[in-house]
């Protein structure tokens, strides 16, 4: 008798999910790396979150993505890592034996794309980021971690600003939304984490002029590919770092977990995820 081994399969939750590229990125990398595998859109109502959640494995899944409006959820119904906890939110889910771990990998999504577009760009000494919502709390965390010594946090609502400069500690200092033209001359980095120049949302009203000669523009924003922020940047001669690549760095880990090799961005895989990103 013969038994047959089902090939693993990892999903991405979310509600709505239909529009995301994760599948279009892990389908991707199955074919390059030769793994007989899936990757499934679920989207999955809030109120059957939870239950999809714990029995995972179940409905065939060996991990999962997690994206709007379950990044919290999936944190509490998991055993989160550091990054995780200290993000609020999990976007990542795997198994170690029985348990569901969870972790959130924009932090390295960002990081990763930034060392790629940008070698030794944690010379720097000021950075200045822009919003303090989810995924500001993943490029502090990450620029603290790579020993920024101090990174100056913008926020139309300047609460939101100081509580995230509270829980991260002495290196992140809170700005006022109309004082961010007294730090850009000092910052090494400007990073764009708001929805501002995104398409369909208003512009990113910003100085580039301000910024220093050598200073790194990244803008998490990826439709459009080219902001208004880093075509101001490019214009200026500013190295730059785009939404899309982090997208694609974020996703590498989770693949690694789930189907036990690290997959590579490459620019074929780029290439491939812009052409759906401006098709009509």
């Amino acid at each position: 008798m013969t038994t047959t081994t089902k090939p693993r399969a990892a999903c991405l939750i979310g509600w709505p999910a239909a529009h995301s590229r994760s599948p279009l990125i892990h389908h991707y990398w199955l074919r390059t790396l030769e793994i007989e595998g899936g990757y499934n859109i679920e989207a999955v109502p809030p109120e059957g979150f939870a239950e999809f959640v714990l029995h995972l494995s179940t409905h065939g899944f060996v991990g999962a993505n997690v994206t709007l409006p379950h990044k919290e959820r999936a944190l509490a119904l998991s055993v989160p890592d550091a990054r995780a906890r200290a993000v609020g939110a999990a976007n990542t889910l795997w198994y170690e034996g029985d348990e569901l771990r969870s972790t959130n990998t924009d932090i390295e999504g960002f990081i990763n794309n930034l060392d790629v577009c940008a070698p030794g760009w944690d010379a720097i000494e000021d950075a200045l980021v822009l919003g303090a919502g989810g995924s500001s709390r993943a490029v502090v965390f990450g620029l603290v971690e790579r020993g920024v010594k101090r990174v100056h946090l913008a926020n139309r609502t300047i609460d939101r600003a100081r509580a995230l400069a509270d829980q991260f500690g002495a290196n992140v200092h809170p700005v006022a939304w109309d004082a961010i033209d007294d730090v850009l001359p000092r910052a090494g980095l400007l990073v764009n984490t708001t929805s501002l120049g995104m398409r369909g949302q208003p512009a990113l009203e910003i100085d580039i002029a301000r910024l220093p000669s050598q200073a790194i523009v990244a803008d998490l924003v990826y439709v459009p590919l080219e902001t208004s922020l880093l075509a101001a940047a490019r214009e200026r001669g500013l190295r730059t770092a785009d939404g899309l690549g982090m997208l694609l760095h974020q996703a590498v880990r989770g693949f690694e977990l789930w189907f036990g090799l690290r997959p590579e961005v490459t620019p074929a895989l780029r290439a491939l995820v812009e052409a759906d990103l401006t098709k009509d």
